[in-house]
C-alpha cells in the first residue's frame, strides 16, 4: 500500500511526465521535496537540449543543488514517474538523497520502449563481454589530480 503522501507526490510526477510527452518530450518526470515543499523537479530534457544525461532526475538534482546552493540533497526524497536508470540512481546516490520513490519501474519503461534493463543487466556482466570497449590505460601521471586534491587544505570535501 502507497503512503497518502507518496501518492501524492507520485501522482504529480506522472502529470509532470505527461504534460512533458504533450509538449513533445520524453515520459519521465521527477521532483524532489523536503518537509512537504517542492524543492524542484524535473522532465526529461533529452530530445529537446541534445543531452543524453538530462533524464528527469538529474534534471531534478541540478536544479534543486542550485536552488539550496549545495551539492547535498540530503533530507530530501526523491520522486519519479519510473524507476530510475542506473545513471539517474547514481545521481541520486552521489546527490545523497534520503530516499527516492517511483511509480512505474523497468518493466512498465520496456513496454514503452525504454528498455532500461538492458543496462542493469549489463552491469552485472564481465566488462569483456559489452559491446563497447572500457579500458583501463593507466599513465605515470594518473594519480596527480588526487595528490593536488590531497594537498589543498580548502578542499571542499564530498
Amino acid at each position: 500500500m502507497t503512503d497518502p503522501e507518496d501518492a501524492r507526490w507520485l501522482s504529480m510526477t506522472i502529470d509532470l511526465a505527461v504534460e512533458n510527452v504533450e509538449a513533445g518530450g520524453g515520459p519521465f518526470a521527477a521532483l524532489l521535496v523536503r518537509d512537504g515543499e517542492v524543492v524542484a523537479t524535473g522532465q526529461n530534457r533529452v530530445t529537446r537540449d541534445f543531452d543524453p544525461t538530462a533524464h528527469a532526475e538529474v534534471v531534478a538534482i541540478r536544479e534543486a543543488g542550485r536552488a539550496l546552493g549545495d551539492f547535498s540533497l540530503a533530507g530530501l526524497t526523491l520522486y519519479a514517474s519510473c524507476e530510475p536508470c542506473p545513471m539517474c540512481l547514481a545521481a541520486s546516490l552521489w546527490a545523497r538523497v534520503d530516499r527516492i520513490v517511483y511509480a512505474a519501474d523497468r518493466d512498465d519503461a520496456a513496454d514503452g520502449g525504454f528498455d532500461d534493463r538492458e543496462f542493469y543487466e549489463l552491469f552485472a556482466r564481465d566488462r569483456a563481454t559489452w559491446g563497447i570497449p572500457v579500458v583501463s590505460a593507466r599513465t605515470e601521471a594518473a594519480s596527480r589530480p588526487f595528490a593536488a586534491w590531497l594537498e589543498r587544505v580548502d578542499r571542499v570535501r564530498y
